[in-house]
């Protein structure tokens, strides 16, 4: 006869003989020493799911940190433009177009000048073109100029 006693499983109790503890010990000994078929499988095909999703939103945060570093530099083009042709004086033309370079990527403008309709002022717009990954997009800056005001010689601006 053998004595009985209590073995914890989880949080309950119950009565079992030694030797059954004893085997049920050594069965879970030798479960442990590995994975099962199934377990492999199962996580194989969670990574074939996960990797290509993964890999999927690294292009989109990466096409994101791309285009907001080329807007960024659009913008800078953009204005730096509009101030050249302000300063330079050339808002007369109705039209003008260019290209600049900002690091190693060519930038692709075109300005244009039209009346105000409120009030006797010009209106210039440029317009810059940017490329990611196959797909053009444009960034523009415009401000409103006063063709009476009068002009600041370059050797009296500040």
């Amino acid at each position: 006869m053998s004595i009985r006693r209590p073995v914890s499983i989880g949080w309950n109790w119950s009565w079992h003989s030694s030797a059954a503890a004893v085997r049920r010990t050594n069965s879970r000994a030798t479960r442990t020493r590995g994975f099962t078929l199934v377990e492999l499988l199962a996580a194989l095909l969670l990574m074939a799911i996960v990797i290509p999703v993964a890999m999927q939103g690294m292009s989109i945060a990466t096409r994101a940190g791309v285009m907001g570093q080329r807007k960024a530099a659009a913008a800078r083009v953009a204005e730096r433009v509009l101030n050249d042709l302000i300063v330079t004086d050339q808002t007369a033309q109705t039209t003008a177009s260019g290209t600049t370079m900002e690091g190693d990527t060519a930038y692709p403008w075109t300005a244009e000048a039209q009346a105000w309709p409120e009030d006797p002022m010009l209106e210039v717009t440029v317009t810059v073109t940017f490329m990611v990954q196959g797909n053009d997009y444009t960034v523009s800056a415009s401000t409103l100029i006063d063709p009476a005001a009068p002009k600041i010689a370059p050797e009296l601006a500040p």
